[in-house]
Protein backbone atom coordinates (compact mmCIF):
# COMPACT_ATOMS: atom_id res chain seq x y z
CA UNK A 1 0.00 0.00 0.00
CA UNK A 2 1.07 3.83 -0.56
CA UNK A 3 1.91 5.88 2.31
CA UNK A 4 0.86 9.24 2.25
CA UNK A 5 2.75 12.04 2.30
CA UNK A 6 1.95 15.65 3.73
CA UNK A 7 3.64 18.91 1.34
CA UNK A 8 3.07 22.57 1.46
CA UNK A 9 0.72 22.75 -1.41
CA UNK A 10 -1.42 23.38 -3.65
CA UNK A 11 -0.64 21.06 -6.13
CA UNK A 12 2.29 22.90 -8.62
CA UNK A 13 4.51 24.79 -5.97
CA UNK A 14 8.28 23.87 -5.82
CA UNK A 15 7.43 22.09 -2.64
CA UNK A 16 5.19 19.54 -4.72
CA UNK A 17 7.87 19.37 -7.24
CA UNK A 18 10.33 18.51 -4.39
CA UNK A 19 8.21 15.91 -2.94
CA UNK A 20 7.73 14.03 -6.66
CA UNK A 21 11.63 14.28 -6.62
CA UNK A 22 12.10 12.64 -2.80
CA UNK A 23 8.66 10.07 -2.60
CA UNK A 24 8.72 9.06 -6.14
CA UNK A 25 4.72 8.94 -7.02
CA UNK A 26 4.06 4.76 -7.75
CA UNK A 27 5.19 4.58 -4.31
CA UNK A 28 3.62 7.27 -2.06
CA UNK A 29 0.10 9.41 -2.01
CA UNK A 30 0.80 13.34 -2.08
CA UNK A 31 -1.69 15.14 0.04
CA UNK A 32 -1.28 19.29 -0.14
CA UNK A 33 -1.63 21.00 2.76
CA UNK A 34 -2.65 24.94 3.10
CA UNK A 35 0.22 25.48 5.11
CA UNK A 36 3.46 25.03 6.85
CA UNK A 37 1.95 24.44 10.21
CA UNK A 38 -0.56 22.40 8.69
CA UNK A 39 2.31 19.69 7.34
CA UNK A 40 4.15 19.97 10.61
CA UNK A 41 1.01 19.28 13.17
CA UNK A 42 -0.48 16.66 10.55
CA UNK A 43 2.86 14.66 11.03
CA UNK A 44 3.45 15.38 14.88
CA UNK A 45 -0.47 14.04 15.10
CA UNK A 46 0.51 10.44 13.47
CA UNK A 47 -2.15 11.50 10.29
CA UNK A 48 0.63 11.30 8.13
CA UNK A 49 4.02 9.38 8.14
CA UNK A 50 6.48 12.04 6.38
CA UNK A 51 5.73 15.50 5.19
CA UNK A 52 7.80 18.00 3.15
CA UNK A 53 8.39 21.61 3.79
CA UNK A 54 10.65 24.13 2.63
CA UNK A 55 13.58 25.36 5.64
CA UNK A 56 16.09 27.23 3.92
CA UNK A 57 16.65 29.81 0.37
CA UNK A 58 20.07 30.61 -0.72
CA UNK A 59 18.42 34.23 -1.56
CA UNK A 60 16.23 34.78 1.33
CA UNK A 61 17.67 32.74 3.80
CA UNK A 62 15.75 30.51 6.37
CA UNK A 63 11.96 29.73 6.48
CA UNK A 64 11.65 31.11 9.71
CA UNK A 65 8.27 30.10 10.31
CA UNK A 66 9.55 26.22 9.58
CA UNK A 67 12.23 26.67 12.26
CA UNK A 68 9.37 28.15 15.00
CA UNK A 69 6.98 25.39 14.32
CA UNK A 70 9.84 23.00 15.00
CA UNK A 71 11.14 24.25 17.93
CA UNK A 72 7.87 25.89 19.63
CA UNK A 73 4.74 23.29 18.36
CA UNK A 74 6.10 19.86 17.39
CA UNK A 75 8.29 17.37 18.02
CA UNK A 76 8.85 15.42 14.65
CA UNK A 77 12.20 14.29 13.21
CA UNK A 78 13.97 15.28 10.44
CA UNK A 79 14.79 12.75 8.60
CA UNK A 80 15.59 14.07 5.03
CA UNK A 81 16.83 16.47 3.04
CA UNK A 82 16.69 17.86 -1.16
CA UNK A 83 18.69 21.13 -2.23
CA UNK A 84 16.24 21.96 -5.11
CA UNK A 85 17.10 24.53 -8.00
CA UNK A 86 15.01 27.09 -8.15
CA UNK A 87 14.02 28.90 -11.08
CA UNK A 88 11.31 31.53 -11.78
CA UNK A 89 8.96 32.03 -14.42
CA UNK A 90 6.86 34.77 -16.14
CA UNK A 91 3.43 33.15 -17.03
CA UNK A 92 0.06 35.03 -18.03
CA UNK A 93 -2.72 33.32 -20.03
CA UNK A 94 -2.72 31.45 -23.01
CA UNK A 95 -4.81 34.55 -24.90
CA UNK A 96 -1.89 36.95 -24.02
CA UNK A 97 0.58 35.23 -25.56
CA UNK A 98 3.10 37.11 -27.23
CA UNK A 99 2.11 40.49 -25.82
CA UNK A 100 4.94 42.83 -24.86
CA UNK A 101 5.53 42.59 -21.07
CA UNK A 102 4.81 46.37 -20.74
CA UNK A 103 1.06 45.28 -21.56
CA UNK A 104 1.10 43.80 -17.78
CA UNK A 105 -0.74 45.35 -15.15
CA UNK A 106 -0.97 43.00 -12.36
CA UNK A 107 2.16 40.53 -10.80
CA UNK A 108 0.47 38.02 -8.61
CA UNK A 109 2.97 35.52 -6.77
CA UNK A 110 4.33 34.19 -3.27
CA UNK A 111 6.83 36.74 -1.48
CA UNK A 112 9.24 34.61 -1.56
CA UNK A 113 9.06 34.47 -5.08
CA UNK A 114 8.65 38.82 -5.84
CA UNK A 115 11.54 38.77 -3.39
CA UNK A 116 14.11 36.46 -5.78
CA UNK A 117 12.29 38.67 -8.66
CA UNK A 118 12.96 41.87 -7.80
CA UNK A 119 15.56 43.04 -10.08
CA UNK A 120 13.50 41.29 -12.80
CA UNK A 121 10.58 43.35 -12.41
CA UNK A 122 11.87 46.38 -11.60
CA UNK A 123 13.86 46.76 -14.74
CA UNK A 124 10.84 45.15 -17.01
CA UNK A 125 7.86 45.98 -15.29
CA UNK A 126 8.28 49.16 -13.34
CA UNK A 127 4.90 50.11 -13.30
CA UNK A 128 2.70 46.58 -12.78
CA UNK A 129 1.61 46.40 -9.16
CA UNK A 130 2.81 43.20 -7.29
CA UNK A 131 -0.02 41.41 -5.43
CA UNK A 132 1.10 39.05 -2.73
CA UNK A 133 -1.21 35.36 -2.45
CA UNK A 134 -0.57 32.47 -0.62
CA UNK A 135 1.40 30.21 -3.30
CA UNK A 136 2.74 30.38 -6.89
CA UNK A 137 0.42 27.77 -7.66
CA UNK A 138 -2.89 30.17 -6.36
CA UNK A 139 -1.03 33.30 -8.32
CA UNK A 140 -1.45 30.97 -11.22
CA UNK A 141 -4.66 29.67 -10.73
CA UNK A 142 -5.94 33.64 -10.23
CA UNK A 143 -4.17 34.14 -13.83
CA UNK A 144 -5.86 31.56 -15.45
CA UNK A 145 -9.18 32.34 -13.62
CA UNK A 146 -9.00 36.26 -14.39
CA UNK A 147 -8.94 36.29 -18.64
CA UNK A 148 -9.86 39.21 -19.44
CA UNK A 149 -7.24 40.95 -16.84
CA UNK A 150 -3.64 41.78 -18.13
CA UNK A 151 -2.11 39.79 -15.04
CA UNK A 152 0.60 37.57 -15.06
CA UNK A 153 2.07 35.24 -12.41
CA UNK A 154 5.61 34.26 -11.24
CA UNK A 155 6.09 30.77 -10.17
CA UNK A 156 7.66 27.46 -11.58
CA UNK A 157 7.41 25.46 -14.59
CA UNK A 158 4.99 23.28 -13.00
CA UNK A 159 2.38 25.50 -12.47
CA UNK A 160 2.40 26.85 -16.13
CA UNK A 161 1.84 23.25 -17.04
CA UNK A 162 -1.06 22.08 -14.67
CA UNK A 163 -2.52 25.87 -15.68
CA UNK A 164 -2.35 26.30 -19.15
CA UNK A 165 -0.29 29.26 -19.11
CA UNK A 166 1.40 30.48 -21.88
CA UNK A 167 5.58 31.70 -20.26
CA UNK A 168 6.19 35.35 -21.34
CA UNK A 169 9.69 35.60 -19.88
CA UNK A 170 12.28 32.58 -18.58
CA UNK A 171 14.38 32.39 -15.40
CA UNK A 172 13.82 35.73 -14.54
CA UNK A 173 15.07 35.04 -10.81
CA UNK A 174 18.08 37.67 -9.64
CA UNK A 175 20.60 35.28 -8.72
CA UNK A 176 21.84 32.55 -10.90
CA UNK A 177 22.40 30.18 -7.88
CA UNK A 178 19.36 30.07 -6.30
CA UNK A 179 18.62 26.59 -4.63
CA UNK A 180 15.92 25.89 -1.69
CA UNK A 181 16.55 23.52 0.95
CA UNK A 182 13.17 21.04 1.42
CA UNK A 183 13.12 18.59 4.51
CA UNK A 184 11.32 15.76 5.18
CA UNK A 185 9.90 15.03 8.45
CA UNK A 186 8.66 12.02 10.62
CA UNK A 187 9.45 8.33 10.02
CA UNK A 188 12.91 7.26 9.22
CA UNK A 189 13.28 7.53 5.13
CA UNK A 190 15.15 6.87 2.55
CA UNK A 191 14.88 7.01 -1.01
CA UNK A 192 13.89 4.03 -2.98
CA UNK A 193 16.42 4.40 -5.57
CA UNK A 194 19.02 6.77 -5.19
CA UNK A 195 22.08 6.52 -2.37
CA UNK A 196 22.15 9.83 -0.18
CA UNK A 197 25.39 12.12 -1.41
CA UNK A 198 25.79 12.78 2.39
CA UNK A 199 24.28 12.71 5.79
CA UNK A 200 24.12 15.10 8.56
CA UNK A 201 22.73 15.57 11.66
CA UNK A 202 20.56 18.69 12.79
CA UNK A 203 20.77 19.99 16.55
CA UNK A 204 18.99 22.55 18.75
CA UNK A 205 21.15 24.52 21.37
CA UNK A 206 19.68 26.84 24.05
CA UNK A 207 22.22 28.41 25.80
CA UNK A 208 22.65 28.67 29.87
CA UNK A 209 21.78 32.13 31.12
CA UNK A 210 24.92 34.28 32.19
CA UNK A 211 27.25 31.99 31.06
CA UNK A 212 30.34 33.89 29.07
CA UNK A 213 31.50 32.88 25.78
CA UNK A 214 28.91 30.09 25.97
CA UNK A 215 28.35 30.22 22.04
CA UNK A 216 32.29 29.79 22.15
CA UNK A 217 32.02 26.71 24.01
CA UNK A 218 29.39 25.17 22.08
CA UNK A 219 31.61 25.48 18.80
CA UNK A 220 34.84 24.71 20.28
CA UNK A 221 33.27 21.01 21.39
CA UNK A 222 32.62 20.55 17.60
CA UNK A 223 35.94 21.34 16.83
CA UNK A 224 37.61 19.33 19.31
CA UNK A 225 36.29 16.11 18.00
CA UNK A 226 36.89 17.49 14.12
CA UNK A 227 33.21 17.85 13.11
CA UNK A 228 32.69 20.27 10.51
CA UNK A 229 29.29 22.83 10.78
CA UNK A 230 27.36 23.43 7.75
CA UNK A 231 25.33 25.86 9.45
CA UNK A 232 24.51 28.00 12.80
CA UNK A 233 21.38 30.06 12.93
CA UNK A 234 19.76 31.72 16.16
CA UNK A 235 15.69 32.00 16.79
CA UNK A 236 14.39 33.54 19.44
CA UNK A 237 12.69 31.67 22.13
CA UNK A 238 10.00 34.06 22.78
CA UNK A 239 10.54 33.99 26.11
CA UNK A 240 12.48 36.67 26.94
CA UNK A 241 14.37 39.19 25.17
CA UNK A 242 18.06 38.74 23.93
CA UNK A 243 17.00 34.73 24.40
CA UNK A 244 18.06 32.61 21.73
CA UNK A 245 17.74 29.20 19.98
CA UNK A 246 20.55 27.77 17.94
CA UNK A 247 19.81 25.50 14.79
CA UNK A 248 23.22 24.18 14.22
CA UNK A 249 23.81 21.47 11.14
CA UNK A 250 26.68 19.32 11.68
CA UNK A 251 28.58 16.73 9.06
CA UNK A 252 28.20 13.75 11.15
CA UNK A 253 25.78 11.27 12.46
CA UNK A 254 24.44 11.48 15.82
CA UNK A 255 25.40 7.83 17.20
CA UNK A 256 29.24 9.24 16.26
CA UNK A 257 31.28 8.96 18.79
CA UNK A 258 32.96 12.28 18.47
CA UNK A 259 29.29 13.97 17.69
CA UNK A 260 28.22 11.97 21.34
CA UNK A 261 31.40 12.94 23.21
CA UNK A 262 30.60 16.60 22.13
CA UNK A 263 27.18 16.85 22.59
CA UNK A 264 27.52 15.03 26.09
CA UNK A 265 30.22 17.70 27.20
CA UNK A 266 27.71 20.43 26.06
CA UNK A 267 24.92 19.52 28.05
CA UNK A 268 27.44 18.93 30.84
CA UNK A 269 28.02 22.67 31.74
CA UNK A 270 24.02 23.56 31.24
CA UNK A 271 23.69 23.75 27.73
CA UNK A 272 19.66 22.09 26.60
CA UNK A 273 20.79 20.08 23.49
CA UNK A 274 17.66 18.62 21.13
CA UNK A 275 18.50 16.33 18.59
CA UNK A 276 16.72 16.79 15.75
CA UNK A 277 17.94 14.31 14.07
CA UNK A 278 20.35 12.49 11.45
CA UNK A 279 19.28 11.86 7.52
CA UNK A 280 20.11 11.35 4.25
CA UNK A 281 21.09 14.33 2.09
CA UNK A 282 20.31 14.56 -1.67
CA UNK A 283 20.15 17.07 -4.40
CA UNK A 284 17.90 17.56 -7.40
CA UNK A 285 20.43 16.99 -9.84
CA UNK A 286 21.03 13.12 -8.60
CA UNK A 287 17.54 12.40 -8.30
CA UNK A 288 16.78 13.81 -11.60
CA UNK A 289 19.59 12.31 -13.44
CA UNK A 290 17.91 8.73 -12.29
CA UNK A 291 15.00 9.22 -13.99
CA UNK A 292 16.82 9.32 -17.41
CA UNK A 293 19.48 6.96 -17.30
CA UNK A 294 18.88 3.35 -17.60
CA UNK A 295 17.28 2.88 -13.70
CA UNK A 296 14.87 5.12 -14.25
CA UNK A 297 11.86 5.43 -12.42
CA UNK A 298 10.00 3.54 -14.55
CA UNK A 299 12.62 0.82 -14.32
CA UNK A 300 12.70 0.17 -10.84
CA UNK A 301 9.20 0.22 -10.60
CA UNK A 302 9.01 -2.57 -12.77
CA UNK A 303 11.99 -4.65 -11.64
Amino acid sequence: MNEPVAYLGPRGTFTHEATRALFPEDHTLHTPCDSIPDVLTAVDRGEFPYGVVPVENAIEGSVTLTLDWLVHHVDVPITGELIYPIAQHLMVHSSRAGEPLSKITRVLSHPQAVAQCRGFLRENLPKAVVTYVDSTADAARQVRDHASETWAAIGPFMAHQLYGLQLAAQQIQDYENNFTRFIVVGKEWAHPLVLPESRKSSLLVALPSDYPGALYKVLQSFVEEGINLSRIESRPTKKKLGTYHFFIDAEAELSQSGMERALTSMESWGCQVRRLGSYPCHSYQTLNKARVDNTSWEAYNHR
